[in-house]
């Protein structure tokens, strides 16, 4: 099977792609660069929300991990509820969500309301995986590489840009304003969907898996909890080891039962086809290289000078040195489209594989001066641009068209927990990795060195597990049958 995505149907004689496809792109795009903004939305006043919310550094740490596990629960439930009802009403279900819990976090001023907005702002997670599998069902087929590669690069533009921004923002204004600007964007992104973004008539129908749903959310989050509190629960403890022996339970009872369902909410004989499964498993590696960075790079910006590695910058400095790397991405999006047109996407994710590799290897290079380290930032935003870009295209060419919000959302779920467990690993080799200044343990140089080399061997893994997917083979446009719903935004 060919891992380019099968082409709907080609755009009127002329090729050029019509005015309103430019449109459906751009919005689709900030409706993502929204989603990634309010995950890095709350990191500048992690340290601070103790005393907002007037509760332990334990507890005020609940207001990242309960997004975190939001989005894992409700990136593929929303995927296959798209493919069933309706991919653009799924997106804006998810928009809404995520304005309602930035009102709500806005207006809290206690623990409890802020957890509640923070999972109501999780349960947008799916907006990427269906930005993509919109485009896919109404952009003309020339348009369609390019523009994937752009939806992908959104999650890491935002996010890079959004470290900046919070931080600018939480400065000099009170910390509120960080939710209410989230909820102005993402109404404004919802207006915009409405008015520019036309439905996709490809639909699976069929009965939604409520039991399958429950199955996967129940395992997800056992897993997830028992990563992300590992490190504080201790990982030898009774809770943290009976949430990996309830993920491992659940996850294969769950497994069985999804293989007998008739309408499953994970099509796992789809999912176990060569070039998905290791696009999935390729994704989990790349996920842990990508955020090992994220995790390394902030602290060495901005810890004291006096450690000999420390480069003592504020969370505003620090913001805006990581701000290039986003930009490093969106640049990368047409030239990773452009590889993956003429070579396949699956050089196009060996390169970025390599690329991510090379800029960790520079890193652990050079580390002492604030260039060194953007300089890393943006080779290593350079692969994961070119990684990003592909997957989805891997993805697309190897599942229906009325399974490619499913398939989507369970590619960003396996990165989701990849960057799960890169922050578990980080958080045992620097807690490990120690040296002490006065009555204070602070990571060590060489902790950061290890968490590098761990995430170029998680990059290198990727690279290894693309050898296993199948070789490019150019794909044919087929004819679409009517009943498949072609929106008049190809023949425009």
């Amino acid at each position: 099977m060919s891992d380019t995505p099968p082409a709907p149907a080609r755009h009127a004689a002329g090729g050029s792609a019509p005015p309103r496809a430019n449109a459906v792109v751009a919005v689709l795009a900030f409706a993502g660069i929204v989603v990634s903004l309010m995950q890095t939305l709350v990191i500048p006043i992690v340290p601070e929300l103790p005393k907002y919310l007037d509760a332990s550094p334990s507890n005020t740490a609940w207001a990242v991990t309960a997004t975190l596990l939001a989005a894992a629960v409700a990136t593929p439930v929303a995927g296959r509820i798209g493919d069933m009802y309706g991919k653009r009403r799924m997106l804006l279900v998810s928009i809404a969500l995520l304005v309602t819990g930035s009102v709500v976090c806005a207006l809290s001023d206690s623990l409890v309301p802020m957890i509640v907005g923070r999972v109501l702002q999780g349960l947008a997670g799916a907006v990427i995986p269906l930005g993509i599998s919109i485009m896919r069902d109404v952009l003309p087929a020339e348009r369609l590489a390019g523009a994937t590669a752009l939806m992908s690069a959104s999650l890491g533009v935002g996010g890079a840009l959004g470290l900046p921004s919070a931080a600018l923002i939480a400065d000099k204004f009170n910390w509120h304003v960080l939710f209410w600007t989230s909820a102005v964007l993402g109404a404004a992104a919802a207006v915009l969907v409405m008015v520019l973004v036309p439905e996709s008539k490809v639909r699976t129908g069929g009965r939604f898996d409520l039991v399958g749903s429950l199955g996967l959310a129940t395992g997800l989050v056992s897993l997830l909890l028992a990563i992300s509190k590992g490190g504080d629960w201790g990982w030898t403890s009774g809770t943290v080891l009976g949430l990996f022996a309830l993920a491992v339970a659940v996850l294969v009872a769950w497994g069985f039962f999804e293989l007998r369902t008739a309408q499953p909410l994970v099509d796992l004989r789809t999912t176990a086809r060569r070039q998905v499964l290791f696009t999935n498993l390729a994704s989990v590696a790349l996920g842990f290289s990508m955020f090992a960075m994220s995790l390394v790079l902030p602290q060495l910006l901005q810890l004291p000078e006096v450690t000999g590695y420390g480069l003592g910058k504020s969370m505003l400095y620090t913001g805006l040195v990581l701000a290039p790397q986003g930009l490093v991405m969106m640049a990368t999006a047409p030239l990773s489209a452009a590889i993956s047109k003429s070579k396949g996407p699956k050089v196009t994710l060996m390169i970025g594989a390599l690329v991510v590799a090379t800029g960790y290897v520079l890193n652990i290079l050079l580390m002492s001066e604030v260039w060194h380290l953007i300089l890393a930032s943006c080779v290593i935003g350079a692969g994961v641009g070119f990684a990003y870009g592909a997957m989805p295209a891997l993805i697309m060419g190897a599942v229906p068209a009325s399974e490619t919000a499913a398939a989507n959302s369970l590619n960003a779920l396996m990165r989701s927990i990849g960057t799960s467990f890169a922050s578990a690993v980080a958080g045992v080799v620097l807690a490990q990795m120690t040296i002490t200044f006065g009555t204070t343990a602070l990571p060590s140089q060489d902790g950061f060195r290890a968490v590098m080399a761990t995430g170029a061997g998680a990059a290198l893994l990727a690279f290894v597990l693309c050898l296993f997917l199948p070789r490019h083979r150019p794909a044919a446009v087929p004819a679409i049958p009517e009943v498949t719903g072609v929106l008049d935004l190809k023949q425009a």
